[in-house]
C-alpha cells in the first residue's frame, strides 16, 4: 500500500503568489536605475567641464607667468647692459677731465710764469679753498666783475673785468683798474697770493694819464692786505 502526498491547489496558488511579491521587492526596478545612471553621468560631465576650465585657467595663468618671468629677465639684462655702459662712460668723463685738469694746469702755469712778473706775492697760512673763497668775497666787495676764474686742485687764477670806480679801500678817485690774481697750493697748507694790477688814471674827458710803478704797487699792496685782513677774521674763514 502506497503513500500520496496530496496537493492542494490552493496552497500551490498562494505560493506562486508569495514568491513573486518576494521577486518584486528584491528585484529593482530599472526606470530607477537608468535615471540615477543619467544623474551620475551629468555630474561627472559637470566636473570634467570644471576640471577642464580649470586647467585651461591655469594654463593661461603660467603662460602669463612665463611671459613676466621673461620681461623680467629681459629687464634684467638691459639694466645691467646699461649700469655696465654708464659705469664705461662715466669712467672715461672723469679719465678726460684728469686730463683737462692737468693741461689746465700747465698752461695755466705756463701762462702765469710771464704774466706774474711784477705782481706783488705773499705766502698766507691757509689752505687754497679758504683763500680762494676770501679773494672772491673781497672782489666782489669791491665792485669787481670776474672775466676769468679758473680752478683746479693746486692753482687758481682770477682776471677781473676792467673797471673805473673810487672804493677808498683800493683805488682812488678817478683811477680804473683790473686785477689779475694767482693761487697757487703749497705744501703744509699754504698758499702763495699773487696780485698784478692794471692801474690808470683818468683825466677829465677819459684822458688817460700815466702812472708810476710805486703806485701800481701801492694798490696791489691793498687788495693783498684786505685779504689778510680777512684771514684773520675767524667770521670770514
Amino acid at each position: 500500500m502506497r503513500n500520496e502526498t496530496i496537493v492542494d491547489p490552493w496552497s500551490l496558488g498562494i505560493w506562486a503568489i508569495l514568491v513573486l511579491v518576494i521577486a518584486g521587492c528584491v528585484v529593482p526596478d530599472d526606470n530607477s536605475i537608468r535615471v540615477e545612471n543619467e544623474a551620475l553621468k551629468k555630474q561627472v560631465v559637470k566636473q570634467e567641464a570644471l576640471l577642464s576650465s580649470l586647467l585651461d585657467g591655469n594654463k593661461v595663468m603660467q603662460q602669463q607667468i612665463d611671459l613676466l618671468n621673461q620681461e623680467l629677465r629681459d629687464a634684467k639684462s638691459t639694466t645691467e647692459a646699461t649700469k655696465a655702459e654708464a659705469k664705461q662712460q662715466t669712467e672715461q668723463l672723469e679719465l678726460q677731465l684728469a686730463e683737462t685738469k692737468r693741461m689746465m694746469s700747465t698752461q695755466m702755469t705756463e701762462s702765469l710764469k710771464v704774466e706774474e712778473k711784477g705782481a706783488q706775492s705773499d705766502t698766507l697760512p691757509r689752505p687754497m679753498p679758504t683763500v680762494a673763497k676770501v679773494v672772491e668775497d673781497a672782489l666782489a666787495r669791491n665792485g669787481y666783475q670776474l672775466k676769468v676764474s679758473v680752478k683746479t686742485d693746486h692753482r687758481a687764477v682770477y682776471v677781473t673785468e676792467r673797471k673805473v670806480s673810487n672804493p677808498a679801500s683800493l683805488e682812488v678817485t678817478g683811477s680804473r683798474n683790473q686785477y689779475l690774481i694767482s693761487l697757487q697750493a703749497l705744501p703744509d697748507n699754504l698758499t702763495k697770493l699773487g696780485v698784478k694790477a692794471e692801474f690808470e688814471r683818468v683825466a677829465q674827458g677819459g684822458r688817460i694819464l700815466s702812472v708810476s710803478r710805486e703806485e701800481t704797487n701801492e694798490i696791489e699792496h691793498r687788495l693783498i692786505n684786505e685779504i689778510n685782513k680777512a684771514l684773520a677774521n675767524p667770521a670770514k674763514t
